[in-house]
C-alpha cells in the first residue's frame, strides 16, 4: 500500500460539460471500475491527485479511496492528461483486494553504469523494454525494478531470466526469454536505436505454429 488516500463523491452528472464543471470547481472527474457495482462516475479532490502524483508512488500503486468515511483499496489504471499543461483531467480507478493478483507494468530502473566495462569503452545502453509487465499481488507492487550493469561489455544482452523478481511476482510473457536491453559497440547511437527496436520487435511477434 502506498499510504495515499483519495477522498471521492460519486457524480450524478456525466459527460463533456458536466466534466469541465466538475474542473472548475477544483474537482477531477473519474471513474471507478471493478468489482459487482460496476463503474461508478466518481470526482476527486484535484489537489490531492496533484500531490500523489507527485510522490511517484500512485500509477500501479495500491492506494485506498475515501467515501464519507468508508475506505477502498483501488489501483490507478489509466489517467489522462492536458496536451498543454500536462496536468491530470480525468482519472480511471479500479477495485481489488489487497491479496488480489493483478496485472501491471513496473518500470525498469538501470544502475551502476560506471561499473559497465562496455560503456567505459564507449558502448551505449540499448534500453528494449523500459517497463516489465507483471502478475503480482496487489499489497506487493514493487516500485521499480532493478537492472545492475556491473560488468556487462559490448554485445551483452540482459534477458528476463537474469533479473531478480520479488516473490511471487512473474512477467506475463511465459513463452520466451525476452529481451530488456544491450551493451552495443561503436556504431553509432542510430544503429543501436535501430538494433534495440529490431529486437524488441521480433520478440513481440506471433511465433510460428
Amino acid at each position: 500500500m502506498a499510504g495515499i488516500v483519495l477522498s471521492v463523491e460519486q457524480r450524478e452528472q456525466t459527460g463533456t460539460g458536466a466534466s469541465r464543471t466538475t474542473r472548475n470547481n477544483g474537482l477531477l472527474p473519474g471513474v471507478l471500475y471493478g468489482g459487482p457495482r460496476g463503474a461508478v462516475p466518481i470526482s476527486l479532490k484535484f489537489v490531492e491527485v496533484d500531490r500523489a502524483l507527485r510522490s511517484g508512488k500512485f500509477i500501479a500503486h495500491m492506494v485506498e479511496i475515501d467515501h464519507r468515511g468508508e475506505r477502498q483499496p483501488v489501483i490507478p489504471r489509466d489517467i489522462q492528461f492536458h496536451p498543454v499543461t500536462d496536468a491530470p483531467i480525468h482519472v480511471d480507478l479500479y477495485r481489488v483486494e489487497e491479496n488480489s493478483v493483478i496485472t501491471v507494468d513496473v518500470p525498469l530502473h538501470f544502475i551502476n553504469h560506471e561499473a559497465s566495462p562496455g560503456l567505459k569503452r564507449g558502448g551505449a545502453l540499448n534500453i528494449v523494454r523500459h517497463t516489465v509487465n507483471l502478475r503480482v499481488k496487489a499489497n506487493a507492487i514493487p516500485e521499480a525494478i532493478t537492472i545492475d550493469l556491473s560488468g556487462l561489455n559490448i554485445g551483452d544482452v540482459v534477458h528476463i531470466s537474469s533479473v531478480a523478481l520479488p516473490d511471487g511476482a512473474r512477467p506475463t510473457i511465459r513463452d520466451r526469454d525476452f529481451t530488456l536491453a544491450t551493451i552495443a559497440g561503436r556504431g553509432g547511437k542510430a544503429d543501436a536505436e535501430d538494433e534495440a527496436t529490431e529486437t524488441a520487435a521480433s520478440e513481440d511477434a506471433p511465433k510460428a505454429p
